[in-house]
């Protein structure tokens, strides 16, 4: 098969290069090279796959890297939180301009297949129940609740605890910054994308990836960076709120892994999404602990506060990749979490577009 994978020299894209090339396909990789994802020199496990460099959004290249492609594998994204608006329409370009420019020349190529990077964060807060009202969509947390300590979201009917839930892929979306929006319209362009033509999306929710490749010292690349940095400085890592967040940490190899299943599975009709996980949920102040322990560095601080588009709890429901792609995780939070106090990482990346 021949592949056309944007983002294919970041964190995520690099190892489904390895692992398309490894298996024996036809790799066409394009990467913009960011300021945000990538920093200093083009690391050596990116180099080897003779990256294009070049913008999702140049309409007249796609149309050259495309002849022949029969799939195309689009991780080129600008990620992040997203929490200042004046960030928006970066965001905008870089995400759904792009993923637009994408389309509609897989559209003039003839290619039929897309395998998608979306997020977790499209589904804002994760899944609740309520002993007496059943799933509901819990009250907004407000910032005298963080601020006083009070963490836990409240059902909106009750006011009553809730307990959080394995979260579907079919469960309400609602995202909760600016990067959560664009990956979200992303879905919705290839979803009309797919009915126009008839073409065929996965749409790879992806949780909290950690793992070798990520880059360091940014606010950029995710919660383990940011910890492994801090530990690296002899720093404690700061955990916000009081650490108990339950989230879903998922390897980076097994997020490749679930790409290349993803290519080489039956295409679907329309677009499906797929949530890729662990299926092993872990508290972030577990995170911070371990990685700790396995640094030899010191014990997390735990800061409290918060910020208020940070949701409480997201942990995936893992069915869907199991049953429909043949996916499940293989790298253990424990494995996974050690080899990541010594992986390599890339080099800091820059915080300006």
């Amino acid at each position: 098969m021949r592949v056309l994978l944007t983002g294919a020299a970041g964190f995520i894209g690099s190892q489904i290069a390895d692992l398309l090339v490894a298996e024996g396909h036809d790799l066409v990789a394009l990467d913009a090279l960011l300021p945000q994802a990538h920093g200093g020199e083009l690391p050596e496990w990116s180099r080897r796959h003779d990256p294009v460099v070049g913008d999702v959004r140049d309409a007249a290249l796609l149309d050259q890297l495309l002849a022949g492609v029969d799939a195309v594998c689009h991780q080129a994204a600008m990620v992040g939180h997203g929490l200042n608006p004046s960030d928006a329409p970066d965001y905008v370009r870089h995400n759904d301009y792009a993923t637009a420019v994408l389309l509609a020349a897989m559209h003039r190529a003839g290619v039929t297949r897309l395998v998608l990077a979306s997020s977790m964060v499209v589904y804002g807060e994760g899944r609740y129940v309520c002993a007496t009202h059943g799933t509901v969509r819990p009250a907004a947390r407000s910032a005298a609740d963080l601020a006083a300590g009070r963490y836990e979201p409240t059902c909106p009917d009750c006011t009553g605890t809730l307990s959080p839930a394995l979260v579907p892929e079919d469960a309400l979306l609602e995202p909760r910054s600016t990067y959560a929006a664009t990956k979200l319209a992303q879905e919705h362009l290839a979803a009309a994308w797919a009915r126009q033509t008839g073409g065929s999306v996965w749409a790879l929710r992806y949780h909290n990836v950690y793992g070798p490749r990520m880059p360091r010292d940014t606010p950029y690349a995710g919660v383990a960076s940011l910890f492994r940095s801090a530990l690296a400085a002899g720093q404690p890592p700061t955990v916000l709120e009081d650490g108990r967040q339950r989230r879903d940490f998922v390897h980076v190899t097994d997020v490749a892994r679930a790409n290349l299943l993803a290519l080489t599975a039956l295409p679907p009709r329309g677009l499906v999404p797929v949530n890729i996980c662990s299926g092993e949920p872990h508290t972030v102040g577990e995170l911070a602990v371990a990685l700790a322990e396995a640094m030899a560095g010191p014990a997390p601080l735990i800061a409290g506060g918060g910020r208020a588009a940070d949701v409480r709890h997201v942990v995936a429901d893992p069915r869907r990749a199991a049953e429909l792609l043949g996916y499940t995780a293989r790298v253990g939070f424990s494995e996974g979490v050690a080899a990541f106090a010594t992986d390599p990482l890339r080099e800091p990346a820059a915080l300006t577009v």
